[in-house]
């Protein structure tokens, strides 16, 4: 893609709505392209699959990924006075909630506007202040003022989701993307540019991709595309939390505007080194800037790869300030980074080399 089209594409996912296990209108935006490309398919979770079920066995199959969904909300209960009450889906931080505006899914279909509110200050006592907020002491208010208020003339009702309500903005002059959902959306846009790059080259190996659903709540759909792909070699994108306004100088491991972060290790998969090294000497080679992390937190998709098929796989994660709260910062020098190092890999990824990263041993 030229870097309209891509900034066109990063946010136009952004602004799409889909927390986990709603992952509907990102799934749909993104079959529209890739019907272009060759044969889609999806599942019951709704993953999609590009090519999976064209398998030629004279061949090893490297896998693309990235998830589709991003962090939210859901109802879990209405009360008396119409406020509602919710579940995090995927990780957050209380205060970080708080006053934010969102929009709940009604049953019609239709977008709600509502803002997450808290027990004013004026009518909290010392203990109260003290304590500090939890999910539990937050509330999402959509005008309502009853709970049959809510079901009937707001059409909301428990498991609805809820989504952060956030418009994505792009500043051309500094390169920088401000919206939400950049965990996965800045990966799933990577990867649409990789395949897009690459759509009329032939490779000696059969390149399948998905787009994962869950992932922010225990990589599920990674798990079950696992499963029906069974690549022999796997390429993760992945929105990574940026490290730079919170680390140590000695600690910053994946920096804005540095280039793609590459992870040796984090609590859900060890990153087969020689297939981490051979990216490494690869950007090295090609001046690509490059981080690379070693995490005491976190997991990708990754793992269900390398867990379900044993297939090595790299973390290709593009830095997102503040992932997982209503406003992320991206800079597009990453996504430009991450593209051509993936270009560039399955361009140079010949049958001895991909041989001897799947098999390291043999």
């Amino acid at each position: 893609m030229k870097k309209e089209q891509a900034i066109e594409n990063i946010i136009n996912l952004s602004n799409l709505y889909g927390v986990s296990g709603f992952e509907d209108d990102v799934v749909n935006y993104v079959r529209k392209e890739w019907n272009t490309l060759g044969e889609t398919d999806t599942d019951g979770i709704k993953n999609l699959y590009l090519n999976a079920s064209t398998k030629d066995t004279s061949k090893l199959r490297v896998q693309l990924d990235a998830h589709s969904d991003e962090v939210g909300f859901i109802v879990q209960a209405i009360k008396p006075n119409g406020l509602l009450q919710f579940l995090t889906l995927g990780g957050w931080v209380p205060s970080n909630i708080a006053a934010q505006k969102v929009k709940v899914k009604n049953t019609k279909g239709e977008y709600i506007q509502g803002i997450v509110t808290s027990k004013p200050p004026h009518f909290m006592s010392e203990e109260e202040r003290a304590k500090g907020l939890s999910i539990a002491s937050l509330s999402i208010d959509i005008g309502a003022k009853s709970k049959e208020d809510a079901e009937k003339r707001f059409s909301v009702r428990m498991g609805c989701p809820v989504i952060p309500d956030v418009v994505c903005e792009c500043n051309q002059e500094t390169n920088l993307f401000l919206g939400k959902g950049f965990d996965c959306r800045i990966g799933v846009a990577c990867m649409m540019d990789v395949l897009d790059e690459v759509k009329e080259e032939k490779l000696p190996f059969e390149l399948v991709s998905t787009l994962t659903a869950q992932e922010e709540v225990g990589l599920r759909g990674a798990e079950v595309a696992a499963k029906k792909v069974a690549a022999d070699l796997a390429i993760v994108f992945e929105g990574c939390p940026a490290d730079d306004t919170s680390s140590e100088d000695y600690m910053i491991q994946s920096a804005l505007g540095e280039g793609p972060m590459l992870r040796y290790f984090d609590v859900s998969m060890i990153t087969n080194p020689e297939f981490q090294n051979h990216v490494i000497d690869l950007a090295e080679k090609h001046n690509i800037p490059l981080q690379v992390s070693v995490r005491s937190g976190g997991g990708t998709n990754g793992a269900s790869f390398n867990r379900y098929n044993g297939a090595p796989a790299i973390v290709v994660g593009i830095p997102v300030r503040y992932a997982h709260t209503h406003h992320c910062y991206v800079d597009y020098h990453d996504y430009e980074a991450a593209k051509k190092l993936i270009v560039t890999l399955l361009r140079e990824l010949d049958e001895e080399m991909l041989m001897k990263l799947v098999k390291p041993l043999g």
